[in-house]
């Protein structure tokens, strides 16, 4: 995979993450998933400006707009996964799926990296797989405290259990 083609398909990614998750934030009815959602469009648009960044360094043309064609997984699934929550409308199902698609993205940027020649991309690559994890982690935790609120302060609080 060229980096720019990388790039370009990482700009599109980082984009339909941020349409996902103000459709989710828009549903979503408690205040903090809704700060959650809010915090993660943030971060995804720090990521775009990134790519963006890279983009310019590479001699491309900023205005030249390729990534309109590009799919990926999340422009793909977005419309099945906005009307599973609709359906649902279940603030668990919104960071489960959540869940799928910043795995997908830290997948998509381990390869990323894997076939990047600039040290710069391998950089900024390096960079989005941690923001990937980090983000998981906390998408995790939250879907984990939803799923069981007791055991969930039990193990994070790693409270002892006296019988």
């Amino acid at each position: 995979m060229a980096v720019s083609k990388a790039v370009e398909t990482a700009m599109k990614m980082e984009t339909d993450a941020m349409k996902f998750y103000k459709e989710a934030a828009s549903r979503t009815s408690h205040p903090m998933g809704k700060r959650m959602f809010e915090s993660l469009i943030r971060d995804e648009a720090r990521h775009l400006r990134l790519l963006e960044e890279i983009l310019k360094g590479l001699d491309i043309d900023p205005h030249v707009q390729c990534i309109g064609d590009v799919r990926t997984v999340f422009s793909d699934l977005k419309d099945q996964m906005m009307s599973r929550i609709e359906a649902s409308s279940d603030e668990k199902e919104a960071i489960r799926l959540a869940l799928e698609m910043e795995g997908k993205g830290f997948h998509f940027y381990q390869e990323a990296l894997k076939s990047a020649t600039e040290e710069k991309e391998k950089r900024l690559f390096e960079v989005l797989i941690k923001e990937e994890e980090r983000h998981y982690q906390l998408l995790n935790n939250t879907y984990s405290f939803l799923e069981d609120t007791g055991n969930w302060f039990m193990w994070e609080e790693l409270s002892i259990v006296e019988g």
